[in-house]
């Protein structure tokens, strides 16, 4: 079955949209430079305005307990979206150190936070300096009084982008990014160690160089409930193009769908059964498709 995708939102003069996640009801996305959050009701159609003031908050997620978070890149920090409408800083440094841009986030069954701290120049103001010397995979983890403390846990990735954790808890997936002539994209699955460090890394695909420049690899990803990773890719200076692609989690592509944007940046599975996919831009379009795939997350 090939997806078709369906326009919910045009490109606005602030482009780039991301992080969208399903709550069971309605689905939420970002609009990063715009420094919003949008909700998209699926049984009426409209589109709101959920959340103002976010600071270009780019990556969401819920935990177990429907607590949202996300990765707020103009704030070099994690946050906490409350129901009252309060934006709580719950990380913003590593060994006292201001992080750098808080991309991707994904959240196990702990309750800790994995999230990548790339340094995204687009998504912070040009006066912001750079206080550490790795961009890296990070880990929050929640204490008895309700603070994090936080770990870095990746030493070799250059800019980490998209992160998910595997169903059953013990694959760290991420997505490095790097634009970088001579240093791969790649797909790596980290295995999860008890104490919450990270094994050495599987490479499960790899994108190269053409003539024309390097190939995008993944930008944001989900999962899929047999356990598959669905991811955005592609791009219109090389390879084929903007895609969805759905790979096996030891890494061999099942499927590609060809997306109508050039730069697709995140996705998520939502609707009553979790078969419809939702598709951001970096040009700041919303798509959905209908598919033959059933979603999983770990809420709702």
């Amino acid at each position: 079955m090939q997806w078709k995708f369906e326009l919910l939102m045009k490109p606005s003069a602030v482009p780039l949209t991301e992080g969208p996640v399903w709550d069971g009801e309605h689905l939420y996305f970002t609009h990063i430079r715009a420094s919003l959050i949008l909700r998209y009701d699926l049984k009426s159609g409209a589109l709101t305005e959920w959340r103002k003031g976010t600071n270009r908050t780019n990556g969401l997620a819920y935990d177990a307990q429907g607590r949202l978070f996300g990765c707020c890149s103009g704030g070099r920090s994690m946050v906490r979206f409350d129901p009252d409408g309060k934006i709580v800083t719950i990380a913003d440094r590593l060994d006292g150190k201001r992080l750098n841009t808080p991309n991707d986030l994904a959240i196990d069954r702990k309750g800790r936070i994995w999230f990548t701290n790339p340094v995204n120049e687009g998504n912070w103001d040009k006066t912001e300096k750079t206080e550490l010397d790795n961009q890296s995979v990070l880990r929050a983890d929640p204490q008895k009084d309700g603070s994090y403390t936080v770990t870095r846990v990746t030493f070799d990735t250059t800019q980490p982008n998209g992160i998910l954790v595997s169903k059953d808890q013990s694959t760290l997936y991420v997505a490095e990014s790097s634009y970088t002539k001579g240093i791969a994209r790649e797909l790596r699955a980290y295995p999860i160690r008890d104490d919450g460090s990270l094994g050495a890394y599987t490479t499960l695909f790899t994108w190269g160089e053409d003539a024309k420049g390097v190939h995008r690899g993944i930008d944001g990803m989900c999962l899929d409930a047999d356990g598959n990773i669905v991811a955005t890719n592609g791009w219109e200076v090389s390879g084929p193009g903007a895609m969805i692609t759905v790979f096996s989690p030891t890494g061999r592509v099942l499927e590609t769908h060809p997306v109508p944007a050039n730069r697709p940046t995140n996705c998520c599975f939502g609707g009553p059964d979790l078969t419809t996919l939702f598709v951001t831009t970096v040009e700041g379009h919303f798509f959905k498709a209908q598919t033959d795939r059933v979603g999983w997350a770990m809420y709702p």
